[in-house]
């Protein structure tokens, strides 16, 4: 099948979000496209990986739009999943989160775009297209992300220098979440969190967690890379 043939087919979407003005949302500009159809919706981590095995991977469905803060699994984990599990299904991350925080992970681990949930409808069906046909879509925001990423890589400084476990940690710690909390949204036992909090605070120069709280509100407000 061309590269032309696949983008002129109907895109069969799965949308997985945990809040249902947001999927409303997402439903509506799809359907403004007539090349893009809606098949299913999940609104937990463990729901959209369910969803997909039902659909058999990319034999029923097109794309995965996945938003990052799922409940019952973290979308990050998730996207890992259908990496191993559906290689050839185009997955495209939607955040909350600015595009300097989560999108050169996402995208290092296999995502086809990263797009922020006020995304203008426009680049939304864009994304949903370049993804779908085999591209990965970038806004300006995820380009200079990821120039920058490529710009520190042999210094390994930021956020970016910690592990994908690391990385769960340190995001919900710097939420306000503790130790316990954290264990059981992961299932994590406590003192294994304990364990990944210490290497985090290690690796980010921090003492405790006020610390690296202003650490993470620091590279959230990083200046753009020129």
């Amino acid at each position: 099948m061309t590269m032309d043939a696949v983008v002129t087919e109907t895109i069969r979407v799965l949308i997985a979000d945990d809040h249902r003005i947001v999927r409303e949302g997402l439903k509506q500009i799809l359907a403004d496209a007539p090349d893009v159809q809606l098949v299913a919706e999940a609104q937990t981590g463990p729901d959209v990986l369910a969803q997909v095995k039902a659909l058999r991977g990319s034999e029923g469905l097109d794309l995965v739009l996945l938003d990052i803060a799922m409940p019952g699994q973290d979308g990050l984990d998730v996207l890992q999943t259908l990496k191993r599990e559906h290689p050839h299904l185009p997955v495209l991350m939607l955040s909350t989160y600015p595009e300097k925080q989560y999108a050169v992970r996402c995208i290092r681990m296999g995502a086809r775009g990263y797009l922020n949930k006020s995304a203008d409808p426009d680049d939304m069906l864009a994304a949903v297209r370049k993804a779908a046909s085999g591209g990965v879509f970038f806004t300006q925001d995820t380009a200079e992300a990821l120039a920058a990423a490529v710009g520190s890589a042999g210094a390994q400084g930021g956020p970016e220098a910690l592990s994908h476990r690391e990385h769960q940690v340190y995001r919900l710690l710097t939420q306000g979440q503790t130790v316990s909390e954290i264990g059981a949204q992961l299932g994590l036992a406590s003192n294994t969190v304990s364990t990944y909090r210490a290497r985090i605070l290690e690796k980010t120069g921090t003492k405790n967690d006020v610390e690296l709280a202003l650490y993470a509100e620091r590279h959230a407000r990083a200046p753009k890379a020129p």
